[in-house]
């Protein structure tokens, strides 16, 4: 990997258990150009491997979150640059990352980097974050989930409003639609998604994307099959080691010792 390459993603361990991710492309706002989304994607692939990561934290250097995607590969390659095989390969690998994922919005998260947090599985926001879909102004709208995604968060209504005016909204209109789940002062922001991704990475990392998947399911299938494929997920999760350490723990009233297996 070339340095310029490496420099695009920021990577850390600022607790056990924890990976955080910085977007760092500041001075273009972190738009995703089709680099960045590659490192991210190959980031979070060695990731999911990694026994030892509990949880990712992915943020923005600077002003914005991500403004979306890179303008000047869209001017240069036209549909190419949307269709590029390489491009929506990196969407899925970020899109189906099997551990939880937290979204530090810490400015704007627009276009595709309002989608990229809405691959997330906890939202939080600084107080001065904004979120938008403004596509539309340019004779667009938006391509990597967000037409799909957003009304599930917010409601049709306002995900039409949000898509058919490409208006931004603040971070406290987005906490009380439900886009993201807290917001806090801009300069607690990091402190406070390291916190939750320690509390998570603390649990078993064997057994966490077992409940992400179940909570995702609620998003695709009707009432009856999620609790069907919520008990086949409970099932095969009873398998796990760190599941019989954590029923003996309980019973032997200590802290349980997860092995992520």
């Amino acid at each position: 990997m070339s340095d310029a390459a490496a420099a695009l993603l920021l990577v850390a361990r600022p607790a056990p258990g924890v990976l955080l991710l910085t977007l760092n492309r500041p001075d273009k706002l972190n738009a995703l150009s089709p680099e960045l989304l590659g490192r991210l994607a190959a980031e979070l692939d060695t990731a999911a491997a990694d026994r030892e990561t509990g949880a990712v934290i992915l943020t923005g250097a600077g002003r914005a979150f991500s403004a979306g995607a890179d303008v000047a590969d869209m001017l240069a390659r036209g549909t190419e640059a949307y269709t590029d095989p390489a491009r929506l390969s990196a969407w899925r690998r970020i899109e189906t990352y099997p551990k939880p994922l937290i979204a530090a919005v810490n400015g704007y998260a627009l276009g595709g980097g309002l989608e990229l947090a809405l691959l997330c599985d906890i939202l939080i926001a600084g107080a001065a974050a904004s979120f938008g879909a403004p596509e539309i102004n340019i004779a667009s709208f938006p391509g990597d989930g967000g037409t799909q995604r957003l009304p599930r968060l917010v409601g049709r209504s306002f995900a039409m409003q949000m898509i058919l005016t490409g208006e931004r909204i603040d971070a406290r209109l987005a906490e009380r639609k439900g886009l993201v789940s807290e917001v806090v002062d801009a300069d607690a922001l990091l402190a406070r998604a390291i916190a939750l991704a320690t509390l998570i990475a603390q649990k078993s990392s064997a057994v966490t994307p077992y409940a992400k998947r179940a909570v995702r399911a609620a998003d695709e299938l009707p009432l009856a099959a999620g609790l069907r494929h919520e008990h086949e997920l409970v099932v095969e999760a009873y398998g796990k080691a760190d599941r019989a350490e954590g029923l003996r723990a309980f019973a032997e009233k200590r802290p349980p010792r997860f092995t992520g297996q």
